[in-house]
């Protein structure tokens, strides 16, 4: 059976409006922060938007965007896209999977169940944080397809994100709970031995998991129980998750341990430098995604999309290579896998849709996101994900001219004095 092509969204959209129904969220996913701003608290606002200091990788990271221009070809034929791609061995429906969040319940009650139910509703993918409010089994069974699923549905691939606790036997509970409950790939956050420097959260003294958000995985893990004193009431039980959780000891020789604990795939996850990436994988990881955790790490540090284009070139074509950071658009989307991705992890925008509708707003995003990328390959002259190639990017000034000029095989003269004489047509 054919899919229906996710642009057909703005079909439906243009024809509710002719019957005087508009939809209920925003669909420039650029506008959802300020939409969300409007129904959240501040210091739930500060948390799903604040970046690390003074903002500056995170600006970067939306202007590594902006700096690549889409080059489309006219009249390939491109009536029918396809938006599958293969990962891990799976062919995964859409170049996109939800990025692990934590805390999730900190912009709408039902948190990670509800963004579960709205990937799987739109046929999303999704990587569940070891900071999640609701547990890991629990998410699990909120993602399995429910009555309303078509007759063969089946659950959407989904991964566990492990942050590696302090205490080894948590660290190998919290693994085993993932491969007992469904989840077919770990991936490793390694940029976050500690917390960043985030002033919307300092400002104010707001940290959710002191708070009892965002640690369901520790209390419903037997190993961290085991840790607790007799009768620990909540100031004992966050307690001894801030002694757990983080782990600024933790580096390249602990990996063979977790490559030999389990047989899922291991994608790490924080990767900028291309030698980063290369011993990963001489350790035994299955892939790297690359990140600075959406600029909410550290301050001034390199755009993940100026990381990217090395980073592939480092581990070849064949290791998968994911992203994250910056990503807010169809548009831009499509960028991050013409230079290398393949496939990319979206955030905040979901989490706003989260925060403005539940598990509703978050399918919205997603439908929205999907429809900009199915319509971006068809105006770019691409039928599917894997003809996205440097060829459809440029970088702002006159293309380069491959014949002669005016006769004489002179250069076009650059539009752009303030920048270099010669743009790079990639």
């Amino acid at each position: 059976m054919t899919e229906t092509p996710r642009s057909n969204l703005v079909r439906e959209i243009y024809l509710a409006g002719a019957r005087g129904q508009t939809p209920p969220l925003p669909t420039d996913l650029t506008a959802l922060g300020e939409a969300a701003r409007a129904v959240l608290t501040p210091a739930a606002y500060g948390y799903a938007a604040g970046d690390a200091g003074t903002g500056a990788t995170g600006r970067a990271n939306r202007e590594a965007f902006k700096r690549w221009l889409l080059l489309p070809r006219m009249l390939r034929g491109t009536a029918r896209r396809d938006l599958s791609v293969p990962l891990l061995g799976q062919r995964l429906p859409v170049p996109v999977l939800l990025a692990p969040v934590a805390a999730q319940t900190v912009v709408h009650a039902d948190g990670e169940l509800a963004s579960a139910q709205g990937a799987r509703d739109v046929g999303v993918p999704f990587v569940l944080s070891t900071g999640s409010s609701y547990s890991m089994e629990d998410v699990a069974a909120a993602a399995e397809p429910g009555s309303d699923a078509p007759a063969d549905g089946a659950p959407m691939p989904r991964w566990f994100q492990l942050y590696w606790p302090a205490d080894r036997a948590v660290a190998e509970s919290l693994v085993r709970r993932a491969e007992a409950s469904g989840y077919t790939a770990l991936v490793l956050t390694i940029d976050a031995p500690t917390f960043g420097y985030r002033p919307a959260d300092l400002d104010h003294g707001y940290l959710p998991f002191l708070n009892g958000a965002g640690i369901a995985n520790f209390t419903s893990d037997p190993a961290f129980r085991a840790g607790l004193p007799v009768g620990a009431d909540s100031r004992s039980v966050a307690a001894h998750w801030a002694q757990v959780f983080a782990n600024p000891v933790l580096n390249w020789d602990h990996l063979p341990w977790l490559r030999e604990l389990t047989s899922l795939p291991i994608l790490l996850k924080g990767i900028l430098h291309p030698d980063d990436a290369r011993r990963a994988l001489d350790l035994g990881a299955d892939g790297v995604v690359v990140s600075n955790h959406g600029g909410r790490q550290l301050d001034g540090a390199v755009a993940a999309l100026d990381a990217l284009p090395a980073v592939r070139a480092a581990v070849g074509r064949s290791v998968p290579v994911l992203f994250d950071s910056g990503v807010r658009t169809g548009s831009d989307l499509v960028k991050a896998l013409a230079l290398g991705a393949d496939v990319v992890l979206y955030g905040r925008p979901f989490l706003y849709g989260l925060g403005l509708g539940g598990r509703d707003g978050v399918a919205h995003v997603l439908r929205c996101l999907l429809a900009e990328v199915d319509l971006t390959l068809a105006l770019t002259g691409c039928a599917s994900v894997g003809d996205l190639t440097r060829e459809v990017l440029a970088l702002p000034g006159v293309l380069p001219v491959s014949g002669p000029l005016g006769g004489t095989g002179a250069a076009a003269p650059s539009l752009h004095p303030e920048t270099t004489n010669e743009v790079s047509l990639i």
